[in-house]
């Protein structure tokens, strides 16, 4: 019998066989010849409990999540929250909240049109509406585009039309993308993310070597899901968006939230991403009724409830985000009955500024 290492441990004190490791990794098991059969089974018992036990705990160590409330800041579930790693396509969700800040604080219509620039043909990465440099967009589809469809010609465009008008109020040359990129860096600065670094706007590049950590995306989640035309953006199943070309010709595109879990469990946001480097990750905001206590005839106290749920590195986001939702409500309501205690040095608690 061959079985995978690690499962021997769970196994090996039943049955007094002779293990030998093989050549490729695993390990054959001989089993003496007078073994009975109820020990037999139990070893296979056994022997299917170790392996999926095996199985858990790597992959759960090759992941990091958190789970919190997002009013409270109270933090429900954790694990490996402070390693840094790639994230994917939730990278736009920074680049998307400083190209919707940009815009309010320009007084730049969402309606303007944006130019696809020819630093797009070194793109890698997704481009579901095969744009192409010249091609113009609205400010607003593109946005789109870049949160439901993960699009990084999407992002790009976005990036370097705002770095252009940005170097350009300042009167100073310089690269487009970087001084966009830059700005995405102040922001997550602003927010507490001290483990976390940008260095492109799509995050699927081969060479970037931007990170971040489960903690440090939950803190934009809550950010970013404060606007509520940004949770707007990113509650939409779908938008039909259209593209004009160099020519002058449209054509339109009907864009999908690649969330799939929109509109389950509560789930009314964010985004997702996924690359080889950073696995399947996924940001979700969670929204449960809020609670109503009267306090008097005049008076009554509102108790928002939404959880941000965190899931990085993972082989399998969408399992993961359902378990740890329904975990995770429970010992939300365990500490409401408790009366909302937090210590004294509030560790339990991650804080996210209000900008």
């Amino acid at each position: 019998m061959i079985i995978a290492d690690g499962a021997t441990y769970a196994v090996s004190s039943i049955i007094q066989g002779r293990i030998t490791r093989l050549s490729d990794g695993w390990l054959r098991v001989c089993l003496p010849r007078h073994c009975h059969f109820e020990l037999y089974m139990k070893f296979l018992t056994l022997l299917a409990f170790g392996l999926f036990a095996c199985t858990s705990i790597s992959g759960q160590a090759a992941e990091s999540y958190l789970v919190m409330e997002a009013n409270s800041g109270r933090v429900l579930l954790a694990y490996n929250t402070e390693k840094k790693r790639p994230v994917a396509g939730l990278t736009k969700v920074a680049a998307t909240r400083v190209a919707l800040d940009w815009a309010n604080l320009s007084g730049t219509s969402l309606s303007t049109y944006i130019s696809v620039p020819q630093s797009a043909l070194l793109l890698t990465g997704p481009n579901p509406m095969q744009l192409v440099p010249g091609d113009r967009i609205l400010f607003r589809d593109a946005l789109y585009a870049a949160l439901l469809g993960s699009d990084s010609f999407a992002a790009h465009t976005l990036a370097v039309h705002v770095g252009q008008s940005i170097l350009f109020k300042r009167q100073i040359q310089g690269d487009a993308h970087k001084t966009f990129v830059y700005e995405m860096n102040q922001l997550a600065k602003s927010l507490g993310m001290r483990r976390t670094r940008f260095t492109d706007v799509h995050g699927l590049d081969a060479k970037s070597r931007g990170y971040s950590t489960a903690s440090d995306i939950a803190r934009l989640s809550v950010h970013v899901m404060r606007d509520v035309g940004f949770a707007f953006y990113v509650k939409q199943p779908s938008r039909q968006v259209a593209i004009v070309n160099i020519s002058g010709e449209k054509r339109s595109y009907l864009l999908k939230n690649d969330n799939s879990l929109l509109g389950t469990n509560g789930v009314n946001g964010t985004k997702t991403g996924m690359s080889a480097a950073a696995g399947q990750c996924v940001s979700l905001h969670v929204h449960r009724s809020p609670v109503v206590r009267k306090i008097d005839d005049t008076r009554s106290q509102i108790r928002k409830r939404d959880l941000v749920v965190v899931v990085l590195g993972s082989d399998d986001r969408i399992a993961r985000s359902k378990e740890l939702i329904s975990q995770a409500w429970p010992l939300y309501d365990q500490w409401a009955a408790d009366g909302f205690i937090v210590s004294a040095k509030r560790k339990e608690l991650l804080t996210v500024p209000r900008l």
